[in-house]
């Protein structure tokens, strides 16, 4: 069997990128079990409530939802049991000094399979304002609008 090459996206959580600045982003390893895996290539996890938390140099990967396997027996997996995340000590140790500061925090971003195994896409985020929301939204409009306005008049000037 081949080995199944480029990166398989399973689950993105687009509300971080709504309620978060991302400052850095970071890819990292996670350590799962076998039933784990096998839910995850069947494309099942949640993000939603997911986040990093540091435990004497160690990063954990704390309520992201991965079902268990439907075929799995007495050795499967609980759903949202905390998982450790495979990171260099330097990553850990910068991660580490930037979250103690006031408003920081560290949030899953996207998790896929890359070259066959499993990794996840953390972000050092610092949380928006209800008002930075609705400017980031109001941003995101008007870009649609002027791009909309702009395709409008290149199709009425080829006709």
């Amino acid at each position: 069997m081949a080995k199944e090459k480029g990166r398989k996206l399973i689950a993105q959580n687009k509300k971080a990128r709504h309620d978060y600045l991302i400052i850095d982003t970071y890819e990292a390893g996670l350590v799962l079990t076998g039933t784990e895996v096998k839910s995850l290539r069947q494309g099942r996890a949640s993000l939603a409530d997911g986040f990093v938390q540091l435990d004497g140099h160690e990063a954990w990967l704390h309520n992201v939802h991965v079902p268990e396997y439907s075929q799995g027996t007495w050795t499967n997996h609980s759903a949202r049991r905390k998982r450790k995340l495979l990171l260099h000590r330097e990553e850990i140790d910068k991660l580490e000094s930037k979250s103690q500061e006031t408003g920081h925090t560290i949030v899953p971003l996207a998790l896929y399979f890359k070259d066959g195994r499993a990794k996840i896409e953390i972000a050092l985020a610092k949380g928006k304002k209800e008002y930075d929301k609705r400017q980031t939204l109001r941003e995101k409009q008007d870009r649609r609008e002027t791009e909309r306005a702009i395709s409008a008049v290149r199709r009425q000037q080829r006709a």
